[in-house]
C-alpha cells in the first residue's frame, strides 16, 4: 500500500510541477511578431452599400511584411520589411493590455490612431480582432483579423 500511495504522490509532484503558469496576455505580448494573415472587411465603404474586402496571406515573397515589437515599459514599434529586408515606414507608439483587450495608440499615414483588437493567442502567435473606422468615413463599423507569428529580431 505504500508503494501505492508513493507512487500517486510522485506522479502528482510530477504533474504540479511541470505545468507552468500561463503567461497573461500583457506577459505574453512582450515579443516581435510578424503578421502572416489579414482581413479587413468594409461594409459600407465610405458611407455607401457596397462591401469592400482587403485580405492577404503575405504568401509568395510580398513586397512588404509587416512586423512589430511590443516592450515591457509600454511601448512599442512597427514596420514593414521589405524584399531586401529593410525596415520601411516605421511606426512608434504606447499599448496596454486589458483582460484580452490589447490597445496601441500611435501616429501613421498623417494620424494618430488608437485601435483596441481582442486577442487570442495561438500556438504560433495570436489572431487580433478589431472594429474600426479602417475607411475612415466615420463610422466605427469596419472588421479587421490578423493573424501573427513569433519572430526573432536581429
Amino acid at each position: 500500500m505504500k508503494t501505492k500511495n508513493l507512487f500517486f504522490i510522485t506522479l502528482f509532484g510530477i504533474l504540479f510541477a511541470s505545468c507552468e503558469p500561463e503567461l497573461s496576455t500583457k506577459e505574453f505580448m512582450v515579443d516581435s511578431w510578424e503578421t502572416t494573415y489579414l482581413k479587413i472587411e468594409m461594409f459600407t465603404v465610405n458611407k455607401t452599400d457596397s462591401l469592400q474586402v482587403y485580405e492577404d496571406t503575405f504568401d509568395n515573397n510580398p513586397e512588404l511584411v509587416a512586423q512589430s515589437k511590443y516592450n515591457k515599459d509600454g511601448t512599442f514599434s512597427a514596420w514593414f520589411k521589405n524584399r531586401k529586408g529593410d525596415h520601411v515606414s516605421n511606426s512608434v507608439g504606447k499599448w496596454n493590455v486589458v483582460n484580452d483587450s490589447l490597445t496601441v495608440a500611435f501616429h501613421y499615414g498623417g494620424r494618430d490612431l488608437k485601435v483596441s483588437y481582442f486577442i487570442t493567442k495561438t500556438e504560433d502567435g495570436f489572431v487580433g480582432k478589431s472594429k474600426y473606422d479602417w475607411d475612415e468615413d466615420g463610422d466605427f463599423d469596419d472588421l479587421l483579423t490578423m493573424k501573427t507569428k513569433r519572430i526573432k529580431i536581429d
